[in-house]
């Protein structure tokens, strides 16, 4: 197996949740991302960022994505000029999503490039972003949240959800696949879905109130699946697999999701994480794009 080393990480260093490899680590000259099998197969640009590669400092080093962060906009503007370039899209033609753990979603035209780097943006308290327009890339952001991508090989459409655990219960995929059906013509057989990287259940702690809404939402086996009681008040919450059910139940096939075995928390020296670094931390990016 080929091994790719960068400053001292290499994929066998990196902690997974089980055996599986739904993605592919690409290193460009030391700026590090991952990308989704099933979504690289139909030559979809899409990735998920890491720390490295960056020119951000201290605790946003040094790949940090976020003009909100407190970083200078000089250093985040070459970090998305950098990982622009390694995975191929315009940086220029981004469209950022405004994520307040809702789950509203934003259909991004032609006349949307650019807004949120380029330019003052108007689309806001947006977690969801969805086009079937080539060449603009849509980008979402991320610090222990779950990513969904989404993308029709038949009506050739690309979408993309930020899903923590508000967007997972009152589950913003369905939102978005409906979308996808009644303003695009998509069918669910159609889609193809990657979950990536994100807080696994051993590191994601919540309390009782979050579980009760999980248990009102889920059938029964699924919260069994999903949810471990610390009898202590505090639960353990498997974000992964929510989403995943989320998917199903929209009426995605089982064969046409994947699910990223890498957990932020785990991972604090190549992934951003909230909780790991009790929120001294940079914003990591997700992106797909339909190819010109």
């Amino acid at each position: 197996m080929l091994l790719v080393i960068v400053e001292g990480i290499d994929r066998m260093d990196i902690k997974y949740l089980n055996n599986e490899r739904s993605t592919k680590l690409h290193n460009d000259n030391g700026l590090v991302y991952f990308s989704f099998n099933i979504l690289d197969e139909y030559g979809i640009v899409n990735g998920f960022s890491t720390r490295l590669g960056g020119v951000s400092r201290d605790h946003l080093s040094s790949l940090n994505l976020s003009f909100h962060r407190g970083d200078k906009e000089a250093y985040v503007m070459e970090n998305h000029k950098r990982l622009a370039k390694a995975a191929g899209y315009d940086y220029r033609k981004l469209v950022f999503s405004d994520q307040v753990h809702k789950t509203d979603i934003y259909k991004v035209t032609k006349e949307d490039a650019g807004k949120g780097i380029m330019r003052v943006s108007d689309i806001i308290s947006i977690d969801g972003l969805v086009t079937n327009v080539p060449g603009i890339p849509l980008m979402t952001f991320y610090a222990d949240c779950v990513p969904i991508y989404f993308y029709d090989p038949v009506n050739k459409v690309v979408a993309m959800n930020h899903s923590g655990w508000k967007g997972t219960v009152l589950n913003i995929s369905s939102r978005m696949i409906n979308t996808m059906i009644d303003d695009y013509g998509c069918s669910p057989d159609n889609i193809v879905c990657a979950i990536g990287p994100s807080i696994c259940r051993d590191c994601y702690e919540v309390s009782s109130d979050v579980a009760v809404e999980f248990e009102a939402a889920y059938t029964k086996s699924e919260y069994n699946s999903m949810i471990i009681s610390k009898n202590n008040g505090k639960y353990q919450l498997d974000l992964h697999k929510a989403n995943y059910y989320n998917l199903i139940n929209s009426g995605i096939c089982d064969s046409n999701i994947a699910i990223t075995d890498i957990c932020t928390c785990c991972n604090p020296n190549l992934l951003f994480s909230h909780r790991a670094s009790k929120g001294l931390r940079g914003n990591l990016g997700g992106f797909i794009m339909l190819p010109e």
